[in-house]
């Protein structure tokens, strides 16, 4: 019987994926294999020893402490692209408020004394309607910063409203430049992109290398007018340098989904309180994506969408597989095949994926190793986790 702790409401098409027959699913088991959550922070939590897998279902996993996981061999996945197309429409409504008075004119509406006669509400409403008057996002320029599975949904339905769309992400994967429509443009630097767009719309990891990527010398390098959006994270953005360009009118908007104290109520900024994921299709995708991709790794050794460990997948050639996570050092495969070889097991297929300090293999024997093998294994020098499946 597997176990997996829930942490946060987790959308129940998620929680269905597990099979009851196999699986314990609840927010209080006390030695779980695996946890599933959305924002819960872990960095404080004192993992228990049976934990393999975290997984996250959302994209970003800054509430995990990814380091820690690493050197315990636990897996951390995430779910890229199962809140994408949610994020992708937010930003739609973001470039719509940023270009046009559309909040402003709202708010005027509401605040008209309806106590007036019909016809003279309308009139001061069509003479007061040139104050709310904006620009239209086709043959505008937008630039996408960061074109993964959100940002290249973003720079594709940039293209889709007529608008020039230049991009920038020094680190594009394969998959991502294929999803990516052949009209964007792009850029070799922050400042080139800033530069050009009249819109700029932030997709990039919340990493040390991200942090601050807005700042005051990447604003000075600002198309006149320009808006930001950052449907990211917030600590991309130094929002001391966005602040003061804003009042000395070196960009025109700041549309964020991160507010903070020193921009609520700004005429300029646009802040909403982190919805961009916020719906029930993208909820349920990343549940299920999340499980899925749990199931995968506790029944088959699978690795899909880990943001710690290498991706890992081998067909099953024998009822009997284990999988081993060690430091990524010469010679550690070598001792464990030993240990086979002495125990007369014989190995029929085998993986070995290695990831920055980390390796882990699949191996797929003839027999199932005894329970007297599985702690020799684990006794090899630089032998993190044994497990057989």
């Amino acid at each position: 019987m597997y176990k997996v702790r829930t942490y946060n409401t987790i959308a129940t098409q998620g929680l269905e994926k597990f099979p009851r027959a196999t699986y314990e699913v609840a927010s209080e088991i006390p030695q779980p294999d695996a946890f599933i959550l959305r924002s819960q922070k872990l960095h404080d939590e004192v993992f228990p020893e049976s934990l393999q897998a975290i997984a996250r279902a959302g994209a970003g996993t800054n509430n995990v402490p990814l380091d820690r996981c690493t050197d315990k061999g636990i897996v951390v996945f995430n779910t890229p692209g199962a809140n994408a197309n949610a994020v992708k429409e937010l930003v739609l409504a973001g470039l719509l408020l940023s270009s046009r008075g559309i909040l402003e004119g709202i708010n005027y509406a509401n605040d008209m004394d309806k106590t007036q006669d019909e016809a003279v509400l309308s009139k001061q409403m069509e003479a007061q309607k040139k104050h709310f008057k904006g620009s239209e996002l086709a043959g505008k320029t937008l630039g996408v910063i960061g074109l993964g599975a959100i940002g290249s949904m973003v720079a594709n339905m940039g293209i889709s409203l007529g608008m020039k769309v230049v991009g920038y992400d020094p680190a594009i994967s394969i998959e991502a430049a294929w999803r990516l429509s052949s009209d964007v443009e792009k850029m070799e630097n922050v400042a080139s992109i800033m530069a050009r767009s009249d819109f700029i719309s932030l997709h990039v990891p919340a990493i040390p290398a991200t942090r601050h990527l807005i700042n005051k010398d990447s604003l000075a390098n600002a198309k006149p007018n320009l808006s930001i959006l950052n449907f990211a994270r917030d600590q991309i953005v130094d929002v001391d340098a966005v602040h003061t360009a804003l009042e000395t009118g070196t960009i025109g908007r700041y549309v964020a989904d991160f507010p903070v104290p020193s921009l609520i109520g700004h005429p300029k900024a646009i802040l909403m309180p982190h919805i961009g994921a916020s719906t029930r299709e993208a909820e349920e995708n990343c549940a299920v994506m999340a499980a899925d991709q749990l199931i995968d790794f506790l029944e088959n050794g699978h690795i899909l969408n880990s943001v710690n460990f290498p991706a890992a997948s081998m067909q099953r050639t024998t009822d009997y597989r284990m999988t081993i996570i060690n430091e990524n050092v010469a010679g550690v495969l070598g001792h464990v095949l030993s240990v086979l070889a002495d125990e007369e097991i014989n190995v029929v297929d085998m993986l070995n994926k290695s990831r920055d300090n980390i390796a882990y293999n699949i191996l797929d024997l003839e027999e199932q190793p005894s329970a007297n093998v599985l702690e020799k294994i684990k006794t090899v020098e630089h032998v993190i986790n044994v497990r057989s499946l």
